[in-house]
């Protein structure tokens, strides 16, 4: 058996689910059995004889951690794909011990009705958990990169809307890195050179004199290549004029 996490009390049922249907889901999802111990919240996996995906096995924890930190089941087993990752922050290294002060700070990431959390969420991409005194995020590099700034000007106690707007500004600034990163492929993977971009049709010609000179070099003796030869092609033709 290996150990994953620990994890609180009163998140054991959700981690087990109804009938055990979050657990099952959860040993489907990374190829192990659970074994979860209701008194002091400890997970452990076994991975059986064939052992499992390293990539798996080694995100494992974080699913467990997200799991016990407030983050729901399905959301949370989205941390076993490569590409999403969990940062997590504790309230108390920001705001201090003080329970009253950790309850405003949560206030504050929440917001009225939850809007704060729900923009943040909604800009960057990302999930967001707070649970106790700590606040977690999963979500792609991309979007980690936009929301934990938000969430780190909000825990320096920052107003919000100058979170909310340093947000929206990261937002386009990170779209047009995108956009010029395509570009650039897009320009990169054309086979025209400098020269027929800055002189168009100049390839094509170059394609008729190489073909011309092809062409020209027939044995006079073969009758097919000489009539091949003098066969104008479709974009040639013979114009007659006066001197």
């Amino acid at each position: 058996m290996e150990y994953l996490a620990r994890i609180p009390q009163d998140r054991i049922a959700v981690l087990i689910g109804k009938g055990g249907e979050t657990r099952r889901m959860l040993e489907e999802a990374c190829g192990a059995t659970l074994e979860i111990d209701s008194k002091s919240g400890e997970v452990m996996a076994d991975w059986g004889d064939e052992g499992a995906d390293p990539i798996v096995r080694m995100k494992m924890p974080d699913v467990i951690v997200a799991i016990g930190r407030g983050l729901a089941p399905k959301r949370a087993v989205q941390l076993i794909q490569d590409e999403v990752f969990l940062k997590m922050y504790d309230i108390r290294e920001w705001a201090g011990r003080q329970p009253n002060q950790t309850r405003r700070m949560r206030s504050r990431l929440i917001g009225r009705n939850g809007r704060i959390r729900s923009l943040i969420e909604e800009i960057s991409h990302c999930e967001m958990a707070i649970y106790g005194s700590t606040v977690l995020v999963i979500g792609d590099e991309d979007g980690l990169a936009l929301a934990a700034p938000a969430i780190e000007g909000i825990l320096r106690g920052s107003e919000h809307s100058t979170i909310l707007h340093g947000l929206e500004q990261d937002r386009k600034r990170q779209r047009l890195r995108s956009r010029r990163l395509e570009s650039y492929e897009e320009q990169s993977s054309d086979d025209s050179s400098t020269f027929e971009t800055l002189v168009p049709g100049l390839a094509e010609a170059r394609r008729r004199r190489e073909r011309r000179y092809r062409d020209s070099q027939v044995d006079p003796d073969e009758e097919e290549e000489v009539s091949s030869m003098l066969d104008l092609e479709d974009d040639e033709e013979i114009v007659y004029e006066e001197e």
